[in-house]
This record gives structure tokens, C-alpha cells and sequence, in this order.
């Protein structure tokens, strides 16, 4: 099936595609520094470069879109039809990527929260998912991932 824009203008769409300050992230921003937490964005001392970092708690929080990342079960991580095998691999190796830093992470000692881009996108949503995390943080667990069931 061919792409119904060509070359240049499926380009210049993707490049709008942005992987910092995405609206889920600022979201959840505002509402952990809302309830008193203090992080660090986009960190590159631990692996990864997570979204949030919460040195306080050794926490770090990534914020996953669903048809990147590959949310499992998601009605938002559908598949182009155009060059399939493009998107299988590439979608393939971002899930690797992923497990391979969040693997990394947990042998370094860091607790490691992944939050998707559906748990996110109604306010009330958010303040569950907020709400969650926040129990997380505060608990002794190594790890959580919300998804819209948050």
C-alpha cells in the first residue's frame, strides 16, 4: 500500500513528532511537582535518560506513547500498513532498547516506573496515575508500569 503524502511532507510530519516535554509528560509533571516532588528532566547520569529522576527517592519515571513503545493491549499501539517490516523492526528494537535500560537500571540500584501515554490523557486519569506513583514512591517497590487501568 503507498503512503497517501509523499516523501518530503511524511518527513516533515515525523520531525514534529517530539520525544521531550510531550503533553502526557507535562501533564504528569505538573501534578508530581504539584504534590511536593522535586526531579530532575531528562537526566544523563543514569542510563537511558529518563524522563524524571527522583534522586531523593532513587526513582526514575519513563513516559512511554503507546504506538512507539508498544503498549501491550493498547487500542493506541496500532500498526502502519505501509512498510510493515520497517515498522516491525523498528518497533522491535525500541522494546529491546527499552528492556535493555530498564534491566540496566535495576542492577544499578534505581526503582524504575514506566507510565504510558494512555494513563494520561484525561485529567482524571492523571490523577490516579499520579496517585499511584506517588504511593510507589513513597513504598519499597522496584518497580511499576500504569497503563489506562491505572
Amino acid at each position: 500500500m503507498a503512503d497517501i503524502v509523499d516523501q518530503q511532507t511524511r518527513s516533515l510530519m515525523m520531525s514534529g513528532i517530539r520525544g521531550k516535554n510531550t503533553k502526557p509528560e507535562l501533564a504528569l509533571r505538573c501534578a508530581l511537582h504539584f504534590r511536593g516532588f522535586r526531579f530532575r528532566l531528562h537526566s544523563g547520569r543514569v542510563p537511558g535518560r529518563p524522563d524524571l529522576m527522583l534522586a531523593k527517592h532513587h526513582a526514575v519515571i519513563f513516559v512511554h506513547g503507546c504506538f512507539w513503545h508498544r503498549h501491550e493491549g493498547c487500542r493506541y499501539a496500532t500498526s502502519p500498513s505501509t512498510r510493515p517490516e520497517f515498522w516491525q523492526a523498528k518497533f522491535a528494537a525500541t522494546v529491546a532498547r527499552d528492556s535493555a535500560v530498564r534491566r540496566d537500571l535495576l542492577e544499578s540500584g534505581w526503582r524504575v516506573a514506566t507510565v504510558w501515554e494512555c494513563a494520561l490523557r484525561r485529567s482524571e486519569k492523571v490523577s490516579d496515575a499520579v496517585n499511584t506513583l506517588e504511593e510507589w514512591l513513597l513504598g519499597s517497590g522496584d518497580r511499576i508500569e500504569i497503563g489506562a487501568d491505572a
